[in-house]
């Protein structure tokens, strides 16, 4: 995701108007059965500012914001036991550089639900093996074999988050590492011995965001997802200008002669000067003038003139 990754953390940006991390922790709580009472982010050091966003977010949903912090890599575990004082009762973990798309809600009388996708090359995931009953029997991380095309997409509900947290404590006691890491398969493979029973969650689409093409691909499904919604910012301001939907254009953004879309994001403040661009992200304060854009991600406080192509542009950047 670089260069956009330079300025502000993968999660924190913007696709369709929100944060990656938004529209996650917003479509996990409408799957609760139960009121959310507390929204735990793991994080490194990003500043006071990016940590007021989250609790906001948090706040939004009606639930208690706490940040963490996991100050060196140490593999999924040890990141979650960042966040230790939180794993108390019913518990989902969710990495928050994905999104997907689903309807049901979650059984919390389950032991414990991994959420997956079926994908055609599972051999940079952690794939579960089911058995006859649909319960995981394995949990296998990147397979260089196939072994399953069940890929675990980074959603986890725990019934007793006590237990997990006992179990990814016994990890770090021991120094159990896979690849040099702590890895949160290993102590799921651990309670399934002990008798935990966990079954996989099936999501209808799964929304990467792993580099620009994919984020730009998952901002356009997320626009389609959303496409009854009306995203179009009353203070947006059109002067000989069309935005074919579905689109997302924030406040006070301006279009002069200009075609914008479909499946385009534009942050708020931005001006659009005689160019037409579909199917891209142009994040807020930006200008474009004279180009043609298509696939493309242009971050915030930047300028894009006269240019027809794709093309991926950092924050506080100038192209001409």
């Amino acid at each position: 995701m670089r260069p956009h990754t330079l300025t502000v953390p993968k999660p924190l940006i913007p696709v369709a108007g929100k944060p990656i991390v938004q529209w996650l922790v917003e479509d996990i709580t409408k799957m609760c059965n139960e009121k959310v009472d507390e929204i735990a982010y793991i994080i490194g050091d990003f500043g006071k500012e990016v940590e007021n966003d989250l609790l906001r977010i948090a706040a939004s949903l009606g639930a208690k914001g706490s940040i963490y912090y996991q100050d060196e890599p140490l593999g999924t575990a040890h990141a979650i036991m960042c966040a230790k004082d939180s794993l108390k009762g019913k518990v989902i973990v969710a990495f928050a550089d994905t999104l997907f798309r689903a309807d049901f809600k979650i059984d919390s009388e389950m032991d414990g639900v991994i959420w997956v996708s079926r994908i055609d090359d599972p051999k940079m995931f952690g794939v579960v093996k089911l058995d006859n009953d649909g319960v995981i029997t394995d949990f296998v991380e990147k397979p260089q074999e196939f072994i399953s095309d069940l890929a675990i997409i980074g959603i986890y509900y725990f019934r007793d988050g006590d237990y997990l947290r006992s179990e990814l404590q016994y990890l770090l006691d021991n120094n159990i590492r896979e690849k040099g890491e702590y890895q949160l398969t290993n102590a799921l493979e651990n309670m399934k011995k002990k008798g935990t029973r966990f079954v996989p969650g099936k999501v209808d689409e799964w929304l990467d965001c792993g580099n620009k093409d994919a984020t730009v691909y998952t901002n356009k499904r997320v626009l389609e997802i959303h496409k009854d919604n009306n995203m179009v910012a009353a203070s947006a301001k059109l002067h000989n200008s069309v935005i074919i939907p579905p689109c997302f254009v924030g406040d006070s953004v301006e279009l002069v002669n200009t075609v914008l879309g479909p499946h385009v994001s534009i942050g708020s403040n931005s001006k659009v000067q005689n160019s037409v661009i579909s199917n891209s992200i142009i994040q807020s304060n930006t200008s474009i003038q004279n180009s043609i854009l298509d696939n493309s991600m242009i971050g915030h406080y930047s300028e894009f003139v006269n240019k027809p192509e794709q093309v991926s542009l950092s924050d506080y950047s100038s192209s001409r």
